[in-house]
């Protein structure tokens, strides 16, 4: 296991917990479609059986889907209290086997060369310490294992996201905050693709 101390916040800006995680868990769940396509484009990718790594799952729907979907071991990893509860009443919900947990993508609580696949959707541009769970990453996975990281981009255009927004069929607030938030927040996060 990680040796690793935190000396510093696990990730940027305001935390995913209380009332601020049950509404971002409200609002992506208008999206389970995208996260049926995401877990059906990694189940393309493993084989029966392997052993998953989602980090930063929120609400768990990603790897609830991908376990409707085959005989995996799935593990999810959240630095948020409210999400590993959020998604563990999500996956009794759904009847599905998935171990949620807390934790630190730079400080990851597992062994060396654990995971054939690893997963971190939405997340990567928010962690504190992206260098360390890099590391990380490359720690839990075995020889031969995969990660796929998704994540917005700085360089994303305006017009891309606010059609993206648009798709959400959100609330006129919801989709007026949620723009807010990618312009004043999370665009500022975003890497290059340098």
């Amino acid at each position: 296991m990680s040796a690793h101390v935190l000396n510093t916040k696990p990730y940027k800006g305001w935390g995913m917990e209380g009332a601020v995680a049950r509404w971002y868990a409200a609002l992506t769940k208008k999206s389970l479609e995208d996260f049926r396509a995401l877990a059906r484009r990694t189940a393309k990718q493993i084989l029966p059986q392997s052993s998953v790594l989602e980090v930063a799952p929120g609400p768990g729907y990603c790897a609830i889907e991908l376990a409707k979907l085959g005989d995996y071991q799935i593990t999810g990893l959240d630095i948020s209290e409210t999400f590993v509860e959020i998604a563990r009443a999500n996956a009794a919900k759904a009847n599905v086997r998935i171990d949620f947990r807390r934790g630190n993508a730079s400080g990851m609580p597992f062994d060396n060369d654990t995971f054939d696949f690893l997963l971190c959707r939405a997340a990567f541009k928010n962690f504190s310490e992206p260098k360390r769970a890099l590391e990380e990453i490359y720690r839990v996975l075995r020889p031969g294992g995969q990660a796929l990281i998704i994540d917005l981009r700085r360089d994303a255009a305006k017009e891309s996201i606010n059609q993206a927004i648009n798709d959400m069929n959100l609330s006129t607030m919801n989709g007026i905050i949620t723009k807010l938030t990618f312009r004043f927040m999370l665009l500022k996060r975003a890497y290059t693709k340098g």
